[in-house]
């Protein structure tokens, strides 16, 4: 192991022996790249404080412990739900080994997210983060990848046996309204770009192309973690056009200012989408029967 893996296992060690001590924390994980096996020498580590709804913990010994291993001064540490209703609060913090993340994980709001999940019911909301958002079943994905420091109860080990495998009602959910959705953007795309509308156009590219992504990861039976990283990610899986990534840069990265140049980067997008709608074999069908042209 490198000194600086070293340093980082030390002071991860000594925060969840500090951590597990609060009462209302029953569940401290690793998560985000660290866990995923994606970090880089930039990544932060990011520290999941997972406590249940009737019971939580007290945000003042939180700030107490996380204002101990700061080296930039008394850190930003959230109340509850302060960054929204998915990412519901943690605490941004530079220490000696680099940025630490805590994020707070309400495990009834997890519980009943898999649930909804595994019946084919999942969420958006837009607002809780660049660029896209956040989707329900990214909670799916932290569950699936993250590793447990400290859980007594096996809470995690339960989660993780209730998201495995990938849900069949789900797939088809999440392939359905993301091909569909795609599509319909689409209808708009053309005639925003016929008309050398660039704000709008794009607007619909970077949708549309999110849409593909989801739809990918789905068909490939595998959940997300979030955006960061997304399209290299979908560009390893078995089932993917060829190249995409190369395409989406070629899409987005030089769609134009003018409505033929438009145009031309809306016809390159919707190949994309109907490479995409050839992956189900026919298990996707349209919402309503429309034309594309």
């Amino acid at each position: 192991m490198g000194t600086e893996l070293f340093e980082k296992k030390a002071t991860l060690d000594a925060m969840v022996s500090a951590l597990k001590d609060v009462e209302g924390i029953v569940a401290i994980v690793l998560g985000g790249s660290y866990a995923a096996g994606l970090a880089n020498e930039k990544s932060d580590l990011d520290i999941g404080l997972y406590y249940s709804e009737k019971s939580p913990f007290d945000i003042e010994k939180v700030r107490s412990i996380a204002s101990s291993f700061s080296i930039a001064g008394m850190p930003l540490v959230t109340d509850f739900y302060e960054w929204g209703p998915w990412v519901n609060g943690g605490s941004w913090m530079m220490t000696a080994i680099g940025k630490v993340d805590l994020l707070y994980r309400n495990i009834d709001q997890v519980q009943q997210t898999i649930t909804d999940a595994v019946n084919g019911i999942w969420q958006h909301n837009f607002d809780q983060q660049p660029p896209f958002g956040f989707r329900s079943i990214i909670y799916l994905g932290e569950t699936q990848v993250c590793k447990p420091l400290f859980d007594p109860q096996n809470i995690l080990q339960g989660f993780k046996a209730l998201i495995t495998p990938y849900p069949v009602k789900l797939r088809q959910v999440v392939i359905s309204d993301s091909l569909w959705l795609a599509e319909f953007t689409l209808m708009q795309c053309v005639s925003f770009a016929s008309t050398g509308d660039t704000y709008n156009t794009v607007g619909c590219f970077t949708r549309i192309v999110n849409y593909l992504v989801h739809a990918l990861f789905a068909i490939n039976e595998t959940y997300p973690l979030g955006d960061k990283r997304a399209v290299q990610i979908i560009s390893s899986f078995k089932r993917a056009p060829l190249k995409i990534e190369e395409k989406l840069n070629r899409i987005l990265g030089q769609a134009g200012s003018k409505a033929d140049e438009l145009m031309g980067s809306t016809d390159l997008l919707k190949e994309l989408w109907q490479e995409v709608v050839a992956l189900t074999d026919g298990e996707y069908e349209p919402r309503f029967k429309v034309s594309l042209d």
